[in-house]
């Protein structure tokens, strides 16, 4: 048994190349694990080497969407719009744990352990920090040491599995060297995770600006394409996606960019490889590809109701908390701190 863990930032709305990278081959990958596998004692503190079945547990990080500025009402609406989606396309909560991270106090109270055990210098280099502190706009103490959090809730659940994409090699670099000092200083406590790439399609490019990757927070571009979107929205924006004046229909990701996006979202919809006379006979099948996968996930999402998107998040909490307690039991004593009464 391979123990896998997905998050999603409730910071904008979730859009195709989230489905096609991510969504789908989680997805995909459901077993019929049974029930007792949420709640079971937690596995021995070794690097994961498991193979086989999948346990997945999908968190919505919404202590994330709070290290930059941010509306509240926003981050409610779109966490529940996340968990709503991934029902929509097909998470079963009978075998996919799926909570809200801030559901879970020891996410927080691990993440605290673990500050113990980072340097600055370390949670300095992050990029996003990098980046962010160096311009004009305040910068928030939690963009500093929101990697150490990330850290806490993939060690939290044993992690062996998380998948990743380039921009977040770093963080599961950072959660695995913290991994192995806090083992090395206090003994074995945490799962050392390693990351896995993500499946065909996992880089679904902006249509407007195909050397761009396609992004959650910009899902009201034109060339995003989001997962609610209209049948008509989606095809307009399928149809002006910039190509090139070569007219030549092939994949060659160097000089033709954005055909070869549109060949690669063709390909990851249907499965079907088929060639294209033309510019446009090309986009026609795209959107009519994207507008296939997209309708029955958003006529499941009309159908589920707020209250019943709750009730699951409040379930996969209960079903995530025995494991969440028992490893920040075992990082505490590690530690040095004594163990509440």
């Amino acid at each position: 048994m391979t123990r896998r863990l997905t998050g999603l930032k409730p910071t904008g709305h979730l859009q195709l190349g989230n489905l096609l990278g991510a969504i789908r081959p989680l997805v995909g990958g459901q077993r019929e694990t049974g029930s007792e596998l949420l709640t079971a004692a937690p596995s021995p503190a070794v690097q994961g080497t498991g193979r086989g079945v999948t346990e997945s547990v999908i968190m919505i990080v919404d202590l994330h969407a709070l290290t930059i500025e941010h509306d509240p009402q926003r981050v409610r609406d779109l966490t529940v719009e996340h968990a709503r989606l991934m029902l929509a396309a097909g998470v079963d909560p009978d075998v996919t744990t799926m909570y809200v991270q801030s559901h879970l106090s020891e996410h927080a109270q691990l993440h605290y352990l673990l500050e113990c055990a980072t340097g600055f210098g370390e949670a300095r280099r992050m990029i996003q920090f990098k980046e962010k502190s160096t311009g004009p706009d305040p910068v928030r103490l939690s963009l500093l040491t929101y990697p150490v959090l990330m850290a806490a809730d993939i060690l939290l659940h044993d992690t062996e599995e998380v998948p990743v994409g380039d921009d977040q090699t770093q963080h599961l670099e950072l959660a695995r060297d913290v991994a192995y000092r806090f083992n090395t200083r206090y003994g074995q406590t945490f799962t050392v995770p390693r990351a896995v790439t993500p499946a065909f399609a996992a880089r679904i490019m902006d249509l407007a600006e195909p050397t761009a990757k396609m992004g959650k927070t910009n899902a009201v571009t034109a060339g995003v394409i989001g997962l609610l979107d209209r049948p008509d929205v989606v095809r307009r924006k399928v149809m002006r996606a910039v190509t090139d004046t070569r007219n030549i229909v092939r994949r060659d990701p160097d000089r033709q960019p954005g055909v070869t996006n549109l060949l690669e979202i063709y390909v990851a919809c249907t499965g079907d490889r088929r060639e294209f006379a033309s510019y446009g006979e090309l986009k026609t099948a795209v959107a009519d590809a994207v507008i296939a996968v997209l309708e029955p996930i958003q006529r499941r999402f009309a159908a589920l109701t707020p209250g019943e998107v709750l009730s699951v998040l409040h379930d996969g909490a209960k079903q995530a908390r025995p494991r969440a307690q028992a490893t920040l039991e075992r990082a505490t004593e590690a530690i040095g701190l004594i163990k509440a009464a």
